[in-house]
């Protein structure tokens, strides 16, 4: 029988008691049960520390369970394995608390990276990498381009005029339930390089949102007449009404000049489109040195 998560945690905090006082006693709930029903299996004697309503706990009782679990190499108490990945957690002994450890895609995060030949794989216009957030050195990368949505991260080609500026642009697809915690490691640390933080997504209030949330500074999108000409309600349904709230409250605070302000102007008419739809138009214009055709960037330089 392993010593439970709850029952771990609740002798760490007695630990912490017992430096400040001779005796703790604990009502008898469920992690005290827990140690309860455990020190019986390890046939370490409770005698009179134990009554109907409570289990009084001391050093002494505390150091023969830190023995036991020493003998059988596991973490003794205070370690909290809580966070900590499989590596780290089998460092601290034998057990494995797969609940609370740190999941293995925690800091990675998906890379579309210039093309790197490999001998026995085809040529391929961009290199997906997974890759850990703190093996990178951010100041290689002249500005950071999130993607919203997996398929265009994948079909994403950086060779168009809005981002022939940057140098050696950071090309990271925004994640999901597999990757969406390591992305938000990476922009929490790229935010301190205070260099451009690009979002290209669905033009829509949730996709809008998502850029805000994320720390974005600007947006990839089309110039406003052609996404005024383009835009459909078909794209803003039902569900993106608690998103539309949100702009709405933060549309009234912005000033006349703000260059946010005709895309939720657009956005409130139930006008949206989704990156699909944009997609196939940075293939067609990327290169295109036109102002009206090439894609222009919006400063948000809000936070709400």
């Amino acid at each position: 029988m392993n010593l439970t998560g709850r029952a771990r945690s609740g002798l760490n905090d007695v630990a912490k008691q017992l430096r400040r006082q001779p005796i703790v006693d604990k009502t008898r709930g469920q992690w005290v049960e827990d140690v309860v029903a455990w020190c019986r299996q390890q046939d370490i004697d409770l005698g009179r520390r134990l009554s109907s309503q409570a289990l009084r706990f001391d050093a002494e009782l505390l150091a023969q369970i830190n023995d036991v679990l020493e003998s059988a190499r596991l973490a003794p108490l205070g370690r909290s394995l809580s966070g900590l990945s499989s590596a780290a957690q089998a460092k601290e002994g034998v057990e494995e608390d797969k609940a609370t450890r740190e999941g293995p895609r925690a800091w990675r995060v998906l890379l579309s990276l210039p093309p790197q030949p490999t001998s026995g794989l085809a040529n391929e216009p961009r290199c997906i990498r997974d890759v850990d957030v703190r093996h990178l050195t951010l100041g290689a990368f002249g500005a950071l381009v999130q993607v919203e949505n997996l398929d265009s991260f994948y079909a994403f080609n950086p060779n168009i005029s809005a981002l022939s500026g940057y140098a050696n642009p950071l090309i990271a697809y925004r994640g999901d339930s597999h990757y969406g915690g390591g992305f938000a490691h990476l922009a929490e640390v790229w935010r301190k390089t205070r260099r451009p933080h690009l979002y290209a997504g669905d033009f829509d209030a949730k996709g809008i949102t998502l850029a805000l949330d994320s720390g974005a500074t600007h947006l990839l999108l089309p110039d406003i007449a052609w996404l005024t000409q383009h835009a459909t309600p078909l794209h803003q349904p039902a569900g993106q009404l608690p998103y539309q709230r949100r702009l709405r409250q933060l549309h009234v605070g912005l000033s006349p000049q703000h260059p946010l302000r005709p895309c939720l102007t657009l956005l409130e008419k139930q006008g949206g489109l989704s990156s699909s739809g944009l997609r196939g138009n940075w293939w067609r214009w990327g290169l295109v040195s036109s102002l009206h055709l090439a894609w222009a960037w919006f400063g948000l330089g809000v936070k709400y």
